[in-house]
């Protein structure tokens, strides 16, 4: 199991919003995160700095191949669609990121 956590912002006016899509994410965006290994996700808000902050944990082998799974799958890019344009991606995020990768620096269990 890899332990994952990224970041990006959020625009202000798009918050309610935003917490309200994600209170009845939609049941096949749930089973395509189940279906490519995704377990324990979670994303946290902070205000007012509007910064989002993800965390996942990922069961699987082979995480480049599940993510394109995930992001062939009509109903994912539907949801980026709608959730996508309420992000703002910070500047510093490498080539080919939306949410920026963060390194784990410290876990205890």
């Amino acid at each position: 199991m890899q332990r994952m956590g990224h970041v990006i912002g959020l625009k202000p006016e798009a918050i309610a919003e935003y917490k309200r899509v994600h209170a009845a994410v939609w049941p096949e965006v749930l089973a395509m995160i189940a279906a490519c290994n995704i377990r324990n996700y979670t994303i946290f808000l902070r205000e007012p700095e509007n910064v989002m902050f993800a965390y996942w944990e990922y069961h699987g082998t082979d995480f480049a191949a599940d993510t394109a799974k995930m992001a062939a799958d009509p109903v994912t890019q539907k949801w980026w669609a709608l959730c996508g344009p309420m992000q703002v991606p910070l500047n510093t995020r490498a080539k080919g990121e939306w949410w920026a990768a963060m390194e784990e620096v410290f876990h205890t269990g």
